[in-house]
């Protein structure tokens, strides 16, 4: 079979160090095309990998079999729609919108088209938290606790964007608190949360498994406290996540071969798919507007 023609939706700093590089190293398929707004740094993306750059999205889809997104959610959301309704593939990136009516438009480009979607909540695909999530004990945990400790808003961060400065660290940070939770708690039923300083966020959250759950988060950390971390505890102890040192390039390859098997076969769910990514939405929605209920 011939390999499947990826697309690549972005051109910044983690489109061009992690996207782009993972694709051209992961078998079966090739990075074929790359879609920017502005069409010299597409150019020159591209042609780091034999590609061809674009800044018309119609010309862009022509020429894939499935795109793989690294932009803001904002820009990725309808990017995704039309691509979906394209019959295109998609690896997405995480948060998948930054409101639920967004998410669920994607969802329905998705489901309508039949294509196969593979959401990359990064830690989720390291093979450490895949064998503590099935590895789990039989009466499972009865909570956990996350601390998210960011500092890509200082200035020197090459994640310095104006999306996260906008939106801060419940929709930059709370995908990843949110998933792993999820992951090994279960379905989170409620969520509520309360400010801290700047775009501090402290999450409570309540599983359907009954296990309760605190995390927070802020993308202003300084440089010396920097770093995250997630514990979980039951009957059988404790149990620390690694989610502090994943390798993020074999991580989005692991990924990127999922959605490649999920397309050889037909298949169209995976664990992480866009309706996984819809629910973290929806939780990141919930704890948004509770902020605001908290502000008043």
């Amino acid at each position: 079979m011939a390999d499947l023609r990826f697309g690549l939706v972005g051109t910044g700093y983690w489109a061009a160090e992690t996207h782009a590089p993972a694709i051209a190293a992961t078998p079966g398929m090739r990075l074929e095309s790359v879609w920017g707004r502005r069409a010299e740094a597409a150019e020159q993306l591209a042609s780091r990998h034999g590609a061809t750059g674009f800044t018309d999205v119609d010309a862009f889809l022509q020429t894939v079999d499935a795109v793989a997104f690294a932009a803001p959610p904002h820009v990725q959301s309808g990017l995704a729609v039309r691509a979906a309704e394209a019959g295109k593939h998609l690896l997405l990136e995480k948060p998948i919108a930054v409101s639920e009516a967004e998410a669920e438009r994607v969802v329905t480009a998705v489901e309508r088209a039949g294509v196969a979607s593979v959401v990359f909540h990064t830690i989720l695909f390291d093979p450490r938290m895949r064998a503590i999530v099935e590895g789990r004990p039989e009466e499972g945990w009865s909570g956990g606790q996350g601390l998210w400790l960011g500092s890509a808003l200082r200035d020197d961060n090459p994640f310095n964007t104006p999306w996260r400065h906008d939106k801060g660290a419940l929709w930059d940070l709370g995908p990843h608190a949110i998933s792993v939770l999820w992951a090994t708690l279960g379905p989170i039923v409620d969520a509520t949360a309360t400010r801290g300083d700047r775009d501090l966020v402290h999450a409570v959250l309540r599983h359907a498994s009954g296990a309760t759950s605190t995390t927070s988060m802020t993308l202003q950390a300084s440089d010396a406290a920097d770093g995250f971390s997630t514990l979980l505890w039951g009957e059988t102890g404790r149990q620390a996540l690694p989610v502090d040192d994943v390798d993020e390039g074999e991580a989005l390859r692991t990924a990127l071969a999922e959605l490649r098997d999920l397309i050889v076969t037909g298949g169209t769910e995976h664990a992480s798919d866009a309706r996984f990514g819809r629910d973290v939405v929806a939780v990141l929605a919930r704890l948004e507007a509770s902020l605001g209920e908290d502000a008043s």
